[in-house]
């Protein structure tokens, strides 16, 4: 007998997949040359460009016809309820100072829950020619590889992810946590997308990852490929991943981080 949640998975994913993909050309090949800024948000370094903007509706038109029951909550606005319980989280653009600037670490990050699980998690990277993915219970993949996060290592060895705020109060404090951070692992990398850095924690590329700030749209995809990857991930002690603080990282790494990033206040401004 068919499972359905089995049966519903497989083709949550089958459509995330495709209007990734099809976002990810739509922004890869027709990315104009003189890109530009189409509005601020929450300061004047938060942007959003035009191609965020098209990206959006390419997807939520996509989604519209192939699964039109369900619920769409996107970055740039995109907002509807459905019917079905199932409710698609979409960045157009993770990393749009990275797109805008012509660096390659961006990504489209598509996620599926339904009451508030999250059961499929797609991050297209199209200049690095990589495609994340991960259904609940699954495990996660890049292309048709098996992805596993790297085991613990020695906490001074750990190298960390992170990235910073658009409201000056809160790059200060962030810039304080790293401050007494650095000394005590590896290094840090600030990649620009939030989404990319919890799929190199799933790949061993990185460590861990933290951030402070995220919203839904950021972390949705990304947090489940690096769960289904052997992470664990979560925010203060006792609590899931959220807006408040982000933390993704191998058993054994996660906990002595987290219990740093609590000592050192990173979950508030």
């Amino acid at each position: 007998m068919t499972d359905p949640l089995k049966a519903l998975k497989a083709e949550l994913l089958g459509v995330a997949l495709e209007a990734a993909h099809r976002a990810g050309a739509f922004l890869r090949d027709g990315r104009p040359d003189d890109l530009g800024v189409a509005a601020t948000k929450s300061s004047a370094v938060d942007v959003v460009t035009e191609m965020d903007i098209a990206s959006e509706k390419l997807i939520t038109d996509f989604l519209a016809e192939r699964r039109p029951d369900d619920g769409v909550l996107g970055e740039e606005g995109a907002s509807l309820a459905g019917s079905s319980g199932v409710q698609w989280v979409v960045d157009p653009i993770d990393g749009t100072v990275n797109y805008l600037y012509g660096r390659p670490d961006w990504c489209v990050s598509i996620a599926a829950r339904k009451d508030g699980e999250t059961l499929v998690g797609v991050v297209h990277a199209p200049v690095r020619g990589e495609t994340y993915r991960a259904a609940l219970g699954e495990g996660a993949f890049v292309g048709d590889r098996p992805a596993r996060v790297r085991p613990a290592p020695p906490f001074g060895q750990a190298l960390v992810g992170t990235g910073f705020g658009y409201l000056t109060e809160r790059r200060v404090r962030q810039a304080e946590v790293t401050r007494h951070l650095v000394p005590k692992v590896r290094d840090i990398r600030r990649g620009g997308s939030a989404a990319i850095d919890l799929c190199d924690v799933a790949l061993g590329r990185l460590d861990a990852y933290y951030e402070r700030g995220l919203n839904p749209w950021d972390f949705a995809a990304g947090d489940l490929v690096a769960r289904e990857a052997g992470a664990l991930t979560g925010g203060r002690p006792g609590e899931p991943l959220s807006g408040e603080l982000a933390i993704a990282a191998p058993p054994g790494l996660f906990e002595p981080l987290q219990g740093l990033l609590e000592d050192l206040g990173a979950w508030h401004d």
